[in-house]
């Protein structure tokens, strides 16, 4: 699972990590945008929610998140999701309910306004809706406020290990392969 602010590098990290170990890589956010680019149901329902930086109910998240992780049954790469600490219990409850538990929990931990000029040049190259400014702010303040808590949610399981996501792409990669050898060594 990688936890962390948006423009952390969260979807590039989860999936050079997905392509190395063979493993899906499930984010809410490609989940949703790709409802929208549908124009599914989904899609009608969430559209309204990432425009303005809000989070995608729970209502609508836990089930989604709960069939994906359902399917992946040689393991997953979770990034974006748990979002708040009703996310963060669903999901223990359902990794109890399958038996199979978090190897490990990164945490991308990246300055605010560095995170700010990752996500303005991430609105030019790519024409994201949701990264313009006042959404920018949005999802910070509430990243801050409801997504932090499950940082130290997971950080008393043990399994967190934090990342210096100010550097390179690479140089991320090489400290999250360290922890990953750790894990592997451990099992």
């Amino acid at each position: 699972m990688l936890l962390g602010p948006q423009g952390a590098g969260k979807g590039t990290q989860a999936q050079k990590i997905a392509t190395e170990f063979g493993l899906p890589h499930i984010a809410t956010g490609d989940l949703y945008r790709s409802a929208i680019a549908a124009d599914n149901e989904l899609g009608k329902q969430v559209a309204p929610i990432l425009a303005a930086g809000r989070l995608v109910p729970d209502g609508i998240t836990i089930p989604l998140i709960r069939e994906k992780l359902l399917e992946a049954e040689e393991g997953f790469v979770l990034d974006g999701y748990p979002r708040n600490i009703a996310q963060a219990n669903a999901l223990d409850d359902l990794l109890d309910e399958v038996d199979r538990p978090l190897s490990i929990v990164l945490l991308l931990q990246l300055p605010d306004p560095l995170a700010w000029a990752r996500l303005a040049k991430r609105a030019k190259l790519e024409g994201r809706v949701d990264d313009t400014p006042q959404v920018i702010e949005e999802r910070l303040r509430t990243y801050h406020g409801e997504t932090e808590p499950v940082v130290e949610h997971y950080r008393a399981t043990g399994k967190l290990v934090q990342i210096h996501a100010e550097r390179t792409i690479d140089e991320v990669w090489e400290e999250i392969s360290e922890a990953l050898d750790q894990v592997q060594a451990r099992a």
